[in-house]
């Protein structure tokens, strides 16, 4: 295995990195380094050797120019097989660097500061470290690369051992290679947030992701799977929950917590819902938490068994206990009483999220794969103003109709498409998700519904293309229906709610959810 005689050192985070340095220069490596790692090295007793004093040319330019000459460059690009290489680095005074520790200007955390200048963070992008960690990672036979300090006692148990092997070395190419591109990609949409809104989608997409954890398996036992998290100032989404207990989390697990989430968020009443394949089964909006997670819990009680839960407030200690009467997957709220934690410590299986305080930053992209490639779109965040309803048929919704509209175009809007929602009282009926026609969705959300549905209003989250669904509401008892409009034959669907005495409001808003 090769030796490693000299080590470039010059780190950002600094975690480990004087323990790294001594054991280093304990073996008898050289320490070349720049700025503040210098002197943090020096300052705890390690020989440390300036890059400046090695090169012979002072840094310049507010520490712009430091590491940028042939020297660095070339004592790790050199490589060590090839006698042409080896001759000219002879010629030139340019000494083996074997080894490059080196993570960069904390830009990320520099655009996380609230107020932070363009200036400023400009000034916060590196020059010389990518260049030198990509440099090393191109030349991973011959020097090895670290950016991350969990990666110092690898390195240096190996060194001691036989040398840094090979695979290691790829292995660290790989991940410095990571490591610039997450960084360059940072940067890019720094930039493009900097453009303006009209300019979210630029011509090469690549925002930066960092793993978080692997899974114990994906959709299916056969299917691997990780979950990463999006590098961006840290808000109020699922992966950014903080777990209390339970088994660990599944791939399908994080898919269920994140539907509960985003849809009970959409209330600002009180408000729960279940859960069950990305699809709620139950949702409703009352003063009592405990009466609005009954009535969510009954609109499908066999499809709750096995679900998973949401709530807007903090889970009390009443509806901790209603939930235990029955078993559930897990439960994400923005907190938990202290008393409902202790009664949940009685089943440690359920896993319990919960959500930060911090309100969602930035602008919110959907990103859905496919094959060859993926689509990107604008999350669908958009908010039904009640003053753009507009009433088509010659009938008024009632106040409470009105009421009860709004509140099953929201869960509508969080059911697969086709999506056909029966909802009274602020309480779903009945959902209809996921079929391949929307009369069929109309059907299933009766055959669905445990109670009568006289009375009861309807949401549909896309327009009828036919008055077959609105016949078919008719005589379930629906009393009014609201729906995008802008069909063809919006005519024919608002001249058969007359017929069938319904009221009838357009959103002028789809909610196609693929």
């Amino acid at each position: 295995m090769k030796s490693i005689r000299r080590a470039l050192i010059s780190v950002s985070d600094k975690t480990g990195v004087v323990e790294f340095a001594r054991a280093l220069a304990d073996e008898g490596v050289e320490i070349l380094s720049t700025g503040g790692t210098a002197r943090l090295l020096a300052e705890n007793g390690v020989s440390v050797r300036a890059v400046s004093d090695y090169t012979g040319f002072p840094e310049m330019m507010d520490g712009r120019i430091k590491t940028l000459h042939p020297r660095v460059h070339g004592g790790i690009l050199g490589r060590r097989d090839i006698d042409e290489h080896m001759q000219a680095m002879a010629a030139h005074g340019i000494e083996p660097i074997d080894l490059v520790a080196i993570n960069l200007y904390p830009f990320e955390a520099t655009i996380a500061r609230p107020g932070v200048s363009e200036e400023e963070a400009i000034e916060n992008i590196d020059i010389g470290g990518p260049a030198m960690v990509r440099s090393a990672a191109k030349n991973f036979r011959d020097v090895v690369v670290v950016v991350h300090p969990g990666d110092y006692a690898r390195v240096l148990g190996e060194m001691k051992d036989t040398g840094v092997s090979l695979a290691t070395r790829r292995r660290l190419s790989r991940d410095a290679y990571a490591h610039t591109a997450r960084y360059d990609a940072l940067i890019s949409q720094y930039l493009t947030g900097a453009l303006g809104e009209g300019d979210v989608f630029p011509e090469v997409f690549h925002p930066p992701y960092e793993k978080i954890q692997d899974l114990r398996y994906g959709e299916n036992p056969h299917q691997q799977a990780a979950l990463y998290r999006e590098t961006r100032p840290a808000g109020r989404d699922i992966v950014s929950a903080r777990q209390l207990q339970g088994k660990e989390l599944s791939f399908n697990n994080f898919i269920d917590l994140n539907a509960a989430w985003e849809l009970v968020i959409e209330f600002e009443s009180t408000a729960a819902v279940v859960i069950k394949h990305t699809n709620p089964s139950g949702v409703a909006v009352h003063d009592s938490q405990l009466e609005a997670f009954v009535r969510a819990r009954d609109t499908d009680p066999v499809s709750a068994f096995g679900g998973i839960l949401g709530f807007n407030r903090p889970v009390e200690a009443d509806t901790a206990r209603e939930i235990l009467k029955n078993f559930v997957e897990a439960v994400v709220a923005p907190g938990f009483d202290a008393e409902a934690l202790e009664l949940f410590a009685a089943k440690k299986n359920i896993r319990l999220m919960e959500m930060p305080d911090s309100a969602q930053a930035g602008k919110t992209l959907d990103i859905k794969k496919i094959g060859g490639g993926i689509l990107v779109q604008d999350a669908d965040q958009i908010t039904l103003d009640p003053g753009n309803l507009k009433t088509v048929t010659k009938k008024q919704p009632a106040s409470q109709d009105l009421s009860d509209l709004q509140f099953a175009w929201i869960v509508a809007k969080h059911v697969k498409s086709n999506a056909i929602v029966y909802a009274r009282g602020q309480k779903t009926l009945g959902i209809g998700a996921g079929q391949m026609s929307r009369v069929d969705s109309a059907r299933l959300a009766v055959e669905k519904a445990r109670e009568p549905l006289d009375g009861c209003v309807m949401a549909s989250d896309a327009f009828f293309p036919f008055r077959d669904s609105v016949d078919a509401a008719a005589k379930s008892g629906v009393a009014a229906i609201i729906q995008p409009g802008g069909s063809i034959r919006d005519e024919e669907v608002i001249g058969a709610a007359d017929e069938h005495g319904m009221a009838m409001v357009f959103t002028g808003i789809r909610h196609f959810k693929h």
